[in-house]
């Protein structure tokens, strides 16, 4: 069993030009049911499980800023997060703390995902998985985590696919959980008004 820290990582550089191409409307700024906004839900949930986790934002994100912070994340800029998210993951690794174990990437556009699913990855890394993935119904989704070992290969990601690629290239270990939120993200306009009236974001 590992003893070193696992380092929690939100990726939340994104602009969201999906869900408003004007650029006006930050989707995670957007309020949920509960009061919270959707990058707020989304740290708060990594930070019950991984405190200190590290925010990643781009240098238009500062409006995110005080919620991030006051909900206990660190935050870390990305000037050049426009060259894809690979960029905005790459930036997270070399700013996070040197003496972790490995880290647990997550996204700042899934607010839903429960504790529990986090601290199941968590543990899936304890017990010695090089990479963990949580599934629902056998759908793979968010978030995922890595040992330090694959270090090496997530540095030298580019473009906008993120670390998913290396899930297709190495071992992976998937965790069943009871959460549909792995696979909840807010993409489109459309995702929020459906997750507004569905009875896991209650």
């Amino acid at each position: 069993m590992n003893t070193l820290p696992w380092q929690g990582i939100l990726l939340a550089a994104g602009k969201g030009k999906r869900f408003d191409a004007s650029g006006n409307i930050n989707k995670l700024l957007q309020l949920l049911p509960s009061g919270m906004t959707v990058a707020g839900s989304s740290a708060k949930n990594m930070l019950s499980v991984l405190p200190g986790t590290l925010a990643v934002i781009s240098a238009s994100g500062n409006s995110l800023v005080p919620l991030l912070e006051l909900a206990g994340c660190e935050i870390s800029i990305c000037h050049n997060a426009q060259d894809g998210l690979a960029s905005t993951l790459v930036h997270a690794l070399r700013h996070a703390p040197d003496n972790c174990a490995g880290w647990v990437i997550a996204l700042a556009d899934m607010p839903f995902v429960k504790p529990d699913s986090i601290a199941a990855i968590v543990q899936a890394l304890n017990d010695g998985a090089g990479i963990a993935v949580p599934t629902f119904k056998g759908a793979r989704g968010n978030p995922v985590g890595f040992a330090r070992q694959y270090l090496p290969q997530l540095l030298a990601l580019t473009g906008d696919q993120g670390a998913r690629s290396l899930l297709k290239i190495f071992p992976v270990i998937e965790v069943a959980v009871n959460d549909a939120g792995i696979l909840k993200d807010i993409d489109l306009p459309q995702d929020l008004l459906v997750i507004l009236n569905d009875d896991h974001a209650t």
